[in-house]
């Protein structure tokens, strides 16, 4: 059959050369003369040719014994001859190798760790580096048998200390944002801090208190020789001759805002005075951001006002305020100046307006007045709606502390030679719990950091699991 093996390359040959192999095996249990070979048409067409390939010619002479017709079968009734002439596939596991390599470790015979010793085994190998939970993971596996292995290393590495103060926080940050909620009047929230030191004047001037009115934006720009509770409370007396009281006063943590002397103006006054957690501007309404806004605007504006000469920086600041309120500010779509008055501000360059506009606009003052307030109100409300959209995108639910709690809270001042200090500071404990996320905690034990301080989630984390 080697001959017939080896010459089966057209479907003529191949189909003559089966039916002979069949006749050489079965020969002696035939016991007629007559049969039917089934094959395709085309083969009923090279048979019926004048002259035949010899080798097939030589097993049509043996096939000649037999009475026998070609049929014609179509490929439809021959789905069984094809099944059974294909190749055959193993069914097997696809994932039997991999899950058996996952089970025996490339075949290493594993130490297995009593339960008691697991997590100071991970907790030493751990400590060779501070590696991370799949690094620590797989330094085990090299070598130790440990159930539920992920588990007991998360666990092991939440609880390390050094890893505590030393890596960041991951992920998301915490902490969603609180809008301060906003009068329709003005004049009821102020926004307060210093921005200096400056270039020293010929008067000793060094430094701008900023006062910014929450709702108008209405900015108020006093220069100041010292950053002092006397002078914040000289420039607040100054405006209280003029616009009364605020309702509450909005500040960071400077020891200007934190002295008693300030502290018992605003409660002899009846005025809310409201800290920000230290770290924690945040310039979109959750913290002191109108103000630093402001900075921002404010210093490269003098820089180049006084290129000639830096100490000469004083003579602007009236001007630029004046530029400031008289500016449309972009979350309530009208002037600061416009919206604690209620007209436009006139400026040099509207000296040749009739008296008669100016007499008209007298008229509808009052009506105009509670229009702009209304509108203003409306645009602030839409600013910070999109604005708490936009923020909490890319921010988590912040984690929830409890009073007595032990927390490590974030380093946020850094200077030379702290570059390779931790990250975090701890442990510190929770003493109260604010709203809007803040925490007031003291120090626990003798480390880095203040005594006491007030902070946010997103600065803290759980200093033991």
């Amino acid at each position: 059959m080697e001959e017939k093996q080896n010459c089966i390359q057209t479907p003529v040959k191949k189909g003559t050369a089966q039916f002979c192999y069949k006749k050489q095996k079965m020969e002696s249990y035939i016991p007629f003369t007559t049969c039917r070979k089934r094959q395709i048409q085309q083969k009923k067409k090279d048979y019926a040719k004048k002259e035949l390939i010899t080798r097939i010619a030589r097993w049509a002479l043996q096939l000649e014994e037999f009475d026998y017709e070609i049929e014609h079968r179509a490929g439809s009734r021959m789905k069984h001859v094809d099944a059974l002439s294909r190749y055959p596939v193993m069914m097997r596991n696809k994932n039997q190798k991999n899950f058996l390599s996952e089970m025996v470790y490339s075949t290493r015979k594993l130490i297995v760790t009593p339960k008691a010793m697991q997590a100071e085994l991970i907790k030493l190998i751990h400590e060779n580096g501070h590696f991370s939970v799949g690094k620590t993971e797989e330094i085990v596996k090299q070598e130790f048998f440990i159930p539920n292995l992920s588990n007991v290393v998360k666990k092991v590495i939440v609880n390390c200390v050094p890893c505590i103060l030393a890596n960041k926080k991951t992920g998301k940050k915490e902490g969603i944002l609180n809008p301060i909620s906003k009068e329709s009047i003005p004049l009821s929230t102020y926004h307060v801090d210093f921005i200096g030191p400056l270039p020293s004047t010929n008067k000793s001037y060094q430094h701008i208190f900023t006062v910014v009115d929450a709702f108008t934006k209405f900015t108020w720009l006093y220069p100041v020789k010292t950053v002092s509770a006397e002078s914040a409370l000289e420039k607040l007396k100054q405006q209280q001759k003029t616009f009364g009281n605020p309702i509450r006063i909005i500040s960071d943590r400077g020891s200007a805002f934190t002295s008693k002397l300030f502290n018992d103006y605003c409660d002899e006054e009846n005025i809310q005075h409201l800290q920000i957690a230290t770290g924690v501007p945040r310039g979109n309404g959750q913290g002191n951001g109108q103000v630093e806004r402001i900075h921002r605007t404010l210093i490269p504006v003098l820089t180049n006002l006084s290129l000639d000469d830096s100490t000469k920086w004083y003579k602007y600041v009236d001007r630029l305020q004046r530029i400031l309120n008289s500016t449309i500010s972009r979350s309530t779509k009208w002037t600061p100046f416009e919206l604690l008055v209620g007209i436009k501000m006139r400026n040099k360059e509207d000296i040749l307006i009739k008296d008669l506009l100016l007499e008209e606009m007298a008229k509808e003052l009052l009506e105009q007045r509670e229009f702009l307030r209304n509108d203003a109100k409306k645009n602030i409300e839409t600013l910070q709606s999109e604005n708490r959209k936009t923020y909490n995108r890319r921010r988590k639910k912040a984690s929830l502390y409890k009073e007595s709690d032990l927390v490590a809270i974030q380093r946020t001042q850094f200077g030379a030679g702290l570059k390779l200090r931790p990250k975090f500071l701890g442990p510190y404990k929770v003493t109260k719990v604010n709203s809007k996320d803040r925490y007031e905690v003291e120090k626990v034990g003798q480390h880095d950091g203040p005594n006491s301080t007030t902070t946010s989630a997103d600065l803290m984390k759980h200093f033991y699991a």
